[in-house]
């Protein structure tokens, strides 16, 4: 099938820094290529101090939807004319939809982790979650969690500024899904140490690992870990982590981050395309190992 750039192209882009190692555009383009699309999806690395000038260029330019990476997650929300309940929720954006000249927020990263780990071929749900950091994608997975049925989830960040924010999230998230969601001390070793050994899965959700700082880990003793545990990582550059080597070391199961950024990635389709992503195709082009 022909597939060449229009004057009637649609703009669909993702936002972020660092955005070069993504496979995004890759996913994106070859699954407008398959349905015939007018489509066309473009990497910017974008940082929070020019965040809004890049949104307003953008929207300026006709751009039809974006996705957002690391460190823009939470830095959009001023700029999000409304908020879906699950963006709402969770305080982070990953997708927009321009609509009729409004930006629409919403969060498909917590999807795209709950298809993940099913797609590993485990179940969590009524089990507890250990949960490794408090960005917009820890924050869209805690709330997805809950909202399917996750019994408990322990979050551990740093003890900084957004401490107090965070443990309102996890306050209302609690509230409005019944989940029992607790914010603890990250370098608190003994409570992540106990945390561990009462959960069935361990989710790193912070940078830790991530390319190029390739030789570090959110977990300081590999010992924490116990052979029930069910490891995820949601970096997938590089695709084996410290993490996951310190998981495999013993005996844990354990997977990375692509299939997250599948699962999120044909959701964001499915909201400025309102077709399906050729999920199939897809994988075995860019996610088969």
């Amino acid at each position: 099938m022909n597939y060449e750039i229009t004057g009637n192209t649609r703009l669909t882009a993702l936002l972020g820094s660092p955005v070069a190692h993504s496979i995004s555009p890759q996913m994106h383009n070859e699954a407008f290529r398959q349905l015939g699309l007018d489509y066309v999806y473009l990497a910017f690395d974008v940082s929070p101090d020019t965040l809004e000038d890049a949104v307003k260029g953008l929207k300026a330019a006709g751009i039809c939807g974006f996705n957002l990476t690391m460190p823009l997650k939470v830095h959009i929300l001023p700029l999000i004319d409304e908020l879906t309940p699950a963006a709402r929720l969770a305080g982070a954006v990953n997708t927009v939809m321009v609509k009729d000249g409004r930006l629409i927020g919403h969060t498909t990263d917590g999807v795209g982790y709950m298809h993940s780990v099913s797609d590993a071929g485990y179940n969590i749900i009524g089990r507890k979650m250990t949960l490794l950091g408090s960005g917009g994608a820890a924050t869209a997975i805690c709330v997805q969690a809950a909202l399917d049925g996750v019994a408990s989830i322990d979050m551990f960040k740093r003890k900084n500024a957004s401490w107090d924010k965070t443990m309102e999230f996890c306050t209302r998230t609690s509230s409005e899904t019944g989940c029992q969601i607790r914010l603890l001390d990250f370098y608190d070793t003994e409570l992540l140490a106990k945390s561990i050994s009462e959960s069935a899965i361990l989710t790193n959700a912070t940078s830790l690992g991530m390319a190029p700082d390739i030789g570090a880990s959110p977990i300081p003793v590999p010992a924490m870990l116990h052979q029930n545990l069910i490891v995820s990582d949601i970096i997938y550059n590089p695709r084996e982590t410290l993490l996951m080597k310190q998981a495999q070391s013993q005996g844990c199961r354990c997977f990375n981050g692509l299939y997250m950024l599948l699962y999120q990635g044909a959701a964001a389709f499915t909201c400025w395309t309102g077709l399906k992503m050729p999920i199939e195709i897809i994988k075995r082009k860019y996610f088969s190992n």
